[in-house]
């Protein structure tokens, strides 16, 4: 299990470990809070001789990959979306393995930005590498939809883009998706495909996001409309200004990926038309965005939300 250590990692190990699977995660720091595993084994995957080593010390039957970058601009999307995955293939036939499980996103079906197209080069090596291999590309998750529970309960209007109407997703729990993943271990029917999947019920817009909010906390809808010229604005400026200061390159390619959250749906995207589909876009679990809402708001759970933050 490679990418145990980030929301849907976790989710997933804790899925193998309640089925009674031998799990052996690998981390880059062996304090990283990893709970029922078989073992924990700090591994560099930039370091192919490293990771022959460990594939070497004991039988595996399958690999696992949950690993994304953490902020998607190229230098990182390169090297971990697709390098580091890329040597995980490597030492996996090396040792033989027939099975590689990957967690891709849906959003590479348009792809626009670097970490896509990282993604999608390693999904191609995957499909090519004779392995049984499982692409999961999944809509949105629940952690990316949180940012506005906290501005909503202390009274501030909702943010959206445009009329709220320009998007929509199907979001899908940690619970529900690990569950997916690791059913790929064993499905003959997911052998060999690309899978995009989403949660239940319908394909919900931020207007419709917006609204559940407020009547969950029993307050009257407010919403605020943000112009995506905005955002076209901003990562303008900061483009033209890392031409001088590299640091500001950075900043305008993180512009780039939230306009595009802001402009496309994640839902499967129909090619002949070149429109999202919800109907063709299948749906798994029975845990709803909704539900979420309503457990972070009861002090239930609590949402890191990291670099995910729409808001």
């Amino acid at each position: 299990m490679a990418g145990g250590t980030g929301t849907i990692g976790r989710a997933v190990v804790h899925e193998l470990a309640r089925r009674g699977y031998a799990v052996t995660c690998l981390v880059r720091h062996a304090d990283e809070g990893l709970e029922a595993v078989s073992r924990i084994v700090e591994a560099n995957l930039a370091d192919d001789a490293a990771l022959a080593r460990i594939f070497a010390e004991a039988r595996f039957d399958a690999v696992i990959s949950c690993i994304a970058s953490r902020t998607g601009v190229p230098a990182d999307a390169w090297a971990v979306d697709h390098r580091a995955n890329h040597n995980l293939l490597g030492a996996a036939k090396a040792a033989c393995i027939r099975r590689f499980v990957l967690l891709s996103a849906i959003c590479v079906q348009k792809p626009l930005l670097a970490f896509q197209q990282a993604k999608l080069a390693f999904e191609a090596e995957l499909v090519a590498s004779g392995l049984d291999y499982s692409i999961v590309r999944p809509t949105a998750f629940f952690k990316s939809l949180s940012g506005q529970i906290g501005r909503v309960k202390a009274g501030k209007p909702f943010l959206m883009f445009g009329d709220g109407e320009l998007t929509a997703c199907k979001p899908v729990s940690d619970g529900d998706l690990a569950t997916y993943i690791v059913d790929c271990l064993t499905r003959e029917d997911r052998r060999h495909r690309v899978l995009p999947i989403g949660g239940p019920g319908p394909a919900l817009t931020p207007r419709a996001q917006g609204e559940a909010l407020f009547a969950i906390l029993g307050k009257p809808p407010r919403f605020r409309t943000v112009p995506l010229s905005l955002l076209d604005a901003i990562a303008g400026m900061l483009a033209f200004a890392g031409k001088v200061v590299p640091g500001l390159a950075t900043k305008a390619e993180l512009a780039r990926i939230g306009r595009y959250y802001a402009s496309e749906s994640m839902m499967v995207l129909d090619p002949a038309t070149g429109r999202y589909d919800a109907d063709a876009t299948p749906s798994t679990g029975s845990e709803t965005l909704f539900d979420h809402y309503r457990a972070v708001i009861e002090g239930r759970i609590h949402v890191d939300r990291g670099d995910h933050a729409v808001f």
